[in-house]
C-alpha cells in the first residue's frame, strides 16, 4: 500500500501542516462511527483518534506532532525498546478497535503524510486494492501457530576417546573402527531427528492449511530468539480462519498436539495483519 516515509511536514497544506502537526494513519476500513474510537489515546493523548473519509471507505487517523515524527526522531524510537514498544502497542490498540467493528486493513507503523490532504490523496489512489483486501478478510481472523519438538541429541559420544596405536597415534584396530561407527550412528540419528522434525512441521501445516482460506509461513525462531537451548521451533506460521471454523482450528490443534508429541503453540484471534495487505 502507499504510505510515506516520516518527514518535514509541507509548507501551505492545510490546517495539519499549519499547526505544525502530520497525519498518522493507522488503518483503513468501511463506514465507522467515530463514537467507536473515542477514549483511545494513539500515539498522541493531545490529539484525538478519528476517521477520515476515503469516498466509500475510512482511514482511521491522528494528527501527531510533526517534529516529534521525523525520521531521526522514529530512528530513535527503534533504538529505545521501551518507546517502540509502546508506539506498537498503541498502534495495535487503535487497530484493534476499528476491527471490532468491521474488517480492517491495518497500516505499517510510521504510516506519516503531510496534512489530511496529502493522506486522502495516497490513500484514496489505492482505494480499490484497500476495498479487494476487505472483502478478503471479512468474516476472518489471523491465527498464529508455532510448533517445537527436542533439539537433536549432543554430537560428541558419550564414552571415552579409544586408545591411540603406538605408530600412528591415532584410534587402534577394532577400537577404532567402533570409535567412527559411534560417530556415524550419531549423525545419522542427528539427520534422522532433523527428518522427523520436518515431516511433523509439514503435516501440522498442512492438515491446519486444510481449515484455512490463506495461510502464510514464517521463518522459525532461532533458539537464541526464544530462550530455549532444548528446544527446536520447526513451525511458525499464520493462517486466515473463518470465525465460523475457530472452533475448527482449536479442535484439530489439540489433537495434533496429542498425535505428534510436539509443542504446539496457538495464538488468536489476531487481526489479520500478515494477510490484509495480499491482493
Amino acid at each position: 500500500m502507499t504510505s510515506e516515509q516520516p518527514g518535514t511536514p509541507e509548507s501551505a497544506t492545510g490546517t495539519a501542516t499549519e499547526t505544525g502537526t502530520a497525519t498518522y494513519v493507522y488503518a483503513v476500513c468501511r463506514r465507522l462511527d467515530p463514537a467507536d474510537l473515542s477514549g483511545l489515546a494513539g500515539l498522541d493523548a493531545d490529539f484525538p483518534v478519528r476517521t477520515l473519509p476515503l469516498g466509500p471507505l475510512t482511514a482511521v487517523v491522528q494528527h501527531v506532532p510533526a517534529a516529534g515524527f521525523t525520521e531521526d526522531a522514529w530512528q530513535r524510537r527503534l533504538s529505545d525498546r521501551a518507546e517502540l514498544e509502546r508506539c506498537a502497542r498503541a498502534h495495535h490498540e487503535v487497530v484493534t478497535a476499528a476491527a471490532a467493528c468491521g474488517p480492517t486493513v491495518p497500516l505499517a507503523l510510521a504510516t506519516l503524510y503531510r496534512g489530511d490532504e496529502r493522506a486522502q490523496q495516497a490513500l484514496s489512489a489505492d482505494r480499490d486494492r484497500f476495498a479487494v483486501a476487505l472483502a478478503r478478510i471479512e468474516g476472518h481472523a489471523e491465527w498464529g501457530v508455532k510448533v517445537s519438538l527436542p533439539a537433536t541429541a549432543p554430537e560428541a559420544p558419550q564414552s571415552a576417546p579409544p586408545a591411540t596405536s603406538r605408530k600412528g597415534g591415532g584410534p587402534s584396530g577394532g577400537a577404532g573402527r567402533a570409535y567412527l561407527e559411534r560417530k556415524r550412528g550419531l549423525h545419522q540419528a542427528r539427520e534422522q531427528h532433523h527428518d522427523r522434525a520436518l515431516r511433523t512441521a509439514e503435516d501440522i501445516d498442512a492438515a491446519l492449511s486444510r481449515l484455512a482460506t490463506a495461510t502464510r509461513r514464517l521463518r522459525p525462531h532461532t533458539p537464541e530468539m526464544t530462550g530455549e537451548r532444548h528446544r527446536l521451533q520447526v513451525l511458525n506460521a499464520a493462517y486466515l480462519v473463518r470465525t465460523v471454523r475457530e472452533k475448527e482450528l482449536l479442535d484439530a490443534v489439540e489433537l495434533l498436539r496429542r498425535r505428534s508429541g510436539a509443542e504446539v503453540e496457538v495464538s488468536g484471534p489476531w487481526v489479520p495483519y500478515s494477510f490484509a495487505g495480499e491482493v
